[in-house]
């Protein structure tokens, strides 16, 4: 397939990596409907599936044979937009130096190692200064900030009230919404992860962004997404800050997904509000127990 064709490349590791060995796919129309893409596209799946062996497609019947592995999947910078991709390195170059205060960030530098604009950097840089994390210096330099208990704790804060509405909104979504058939994937995808927790636990941050985001863009709010960006930055990759018990702490996130995930598919929106509130309290504790260990907080 055309290195450009991005919208396959995603919607093709997305569907690949929940499959089943010996279980039965449904028809393309079902599969389009699931991924949110159009039936050349959920054809072009499905085609790519049977020529790399792993599934049978025999007319109607389409068996999977074995289950991908990572070598089957498209790689990363494949599949993922400009923002995702300086978004990444940036908490990497983050991560790498333990988010110390002080630590300085270089447009210059950060863009040639993403391969990329300065002015893609820049525009990045200045979308996530309004948060109060990073701050811009001279001479295309910025100051990070640190990653405080208080920032935490504000953040926090923001995001459950952010949540607590999405959610409500997403269990009143109508049952022919897309949003359905996206999170019924995104279901399935935990149970894949989970069947195979010792080996993929460290791939959850991942589906925990998409999770969450899916919830988000139900409440059709503006300002919600776009205060999203700030808080997916964080809680997402705040799983990588402390590695003790990674593999315990994310199988207890998985589960806490699926529990979720089955109130808002029951549309109780009592059991949804119990849900939410539950996960987000211990994404709360979890993120408060990665927090870097600084020398020094701000007050």
């Amino acid at each position: 397939m055309a290195r450009q064709n991005t919208v396959f490349k995603e919607a093709y590791n997305r569907y690949a990596v929940a499959l089943r060995t010996d279980t039965a796919l449904p028809s393309e129309p079902e599969i389009a409907a699931q991924l949110g893409v159009s039936r050349s596209t959920a054809r072009a799946i499905l085609t790519r599936l049977s020529e790399e062996g792993i599934i049978r497609w025999n007319k109607r019947q389409k068996i999977v044979l074995r289950q991908p592995t990572d070598h089957d999947l498209f790689p990363s910078e494949e599949t993922d937009s400009l923002h995702d991709i300086i978004e990444r390195s940036f908490m990497q170059r983050i991560l790498a130096d333990d988010a110390a205060p002080g630590m300085q960030i270089n447009e210059l530098e950060l863009a040639r190692e993403i391969g990329t604009g300065t002015t893609s950097v820049r525009e990045f840089l200045i979308r996530f200064s309004r948060f109060g994390l990073i701050e811009k210096r001279p001479n295309s330099h910025w100051t990070l900030k640190g990653f405080t208990r208080e920032f935490a704790l504000e953040l926090a804060d923001v995001r459950e009230m952010f949540e607590l509405h999405s959610a409500a909104e997403f269990g009143r979504l109508p049952r022919d919404n897309q949003s359905w058939a996206d999170l019924a994937a995104i279901r399935d995808e935990h149970h894949a992860m989970l069947a195979d927790i010792n080996q993929r636990f460290k791939d959850f941050s991942v589906l925990d962004e998409r999770f969450h985001l899916l919830i988000h863009r139900a409440s059709k709010n503006r300002f919600i997404a776009d205060f999203y960006d700030a808080i997916a930055i964080v809680f997402h990759y705040h799983y990588q800050w402390n590695k003790t018990a990674a593999r315990q702490r994310n199988e207890r996130a998985i589960h806490e997904h699926l529990d979720y995930i089955a109130a808002l598919e029951s549309g109780d929106q009592a059991a949804i509000d119990a849900a939410c509130r539950a996960h987000l309290h211990s994404a709360r504790q979890t993120l408060l127990q990665s927090l870097p260990q600084i020398a020094t907080e701000t007050a």
